[in-house]
């Protein structure tokens, strides 16, 4: 907008308001306008005066017994979040704990997997042992039944009776011993009977 423009509207403002008009001006109206802005200028902040002083009585009349000014708010607020930090630290390390124990069943139990794949020593040597056993004792049957080497298989039988008193293939030795020594006693006995039966020379 110009200012062309903008004075032609205050013209034609001036023209349509026409000319000013002033009524009679007494000393009474005056004093009452005068009263009228003594009393806004005064009444006025007696007024705010008087709003702050029903707010505050408000404000107490509605405010709970007991409930904590803003201060001790903030200081329960800061005690509660101390708390629940407590409890978070409580929780997570028990939460630790019960993940380091977890971790130490598995081991052990992997462990014990382990120990478990692994055979007995002792069954072990028990086995072996009673594996030579029977290698000797096979040995020897076929030094006595096979080869006729009588002699040889008694030796044989004795070593494995000497070197595994306790177990089962020397018992089964103990047998061909007492056997051998049957055959040799009945051998020996139906001689006795041959010789017994044989007629002197006279």
């Amino acid at each position: 907008m110009n200012e062309e423009k903008i004075k032609h509207l205050l013209a034609e403002a001036d023209q349509r308001a026409g000319e000013p008009r002033f009524g009679p001006v007494s000393t009474a109206g005056v004093r009452r306008r005068a009263c009228q802005r003594r009393l806004v200028w005064q009444g006025g902040p007696v007024a705010a005066a008087a709003l702050v002083l029903v707010g505050m009585t408000l404000w107490a009349v509605g405010r709970r017994p007991g409930e904590s000014q803003p201060p001790q708010r903030i200081a329960s607020l800061e005690e509660q979040v101390r708390q629940l930090q407590a409890q978070n630290e409580t929780t997570l390390k028990l939460v630790q704990e019960v993940l380091e124990k977890d971790r130490r069943d598995r081991r052990l139990a992997a462990l014990e997997a382990q120990l478990a794949s692994i055979p007995d020593p002792v069954k072990e040597i028990d086995r072996q042992v009673d594996k030579t056993a029977f290698i000797l004792l096979y040995q020897a049957d076929k030094l006595y039944k096979e080869l006729n080497q009588t002699e040889s298989a008694v030796r044989a039988y004795q070593e494995i009776i000497q070197l595994f008193p306790t177990n089962q293939w020397a018992n089964v030795a103990r047998e061909r011993l007492s056997q051998i020594e049957q055959r040799r006693f009945n051998k020996s006995e139906g001689q006795k009977g041959v010789e017994k039966c044989e007629p002197r020379n006279v």
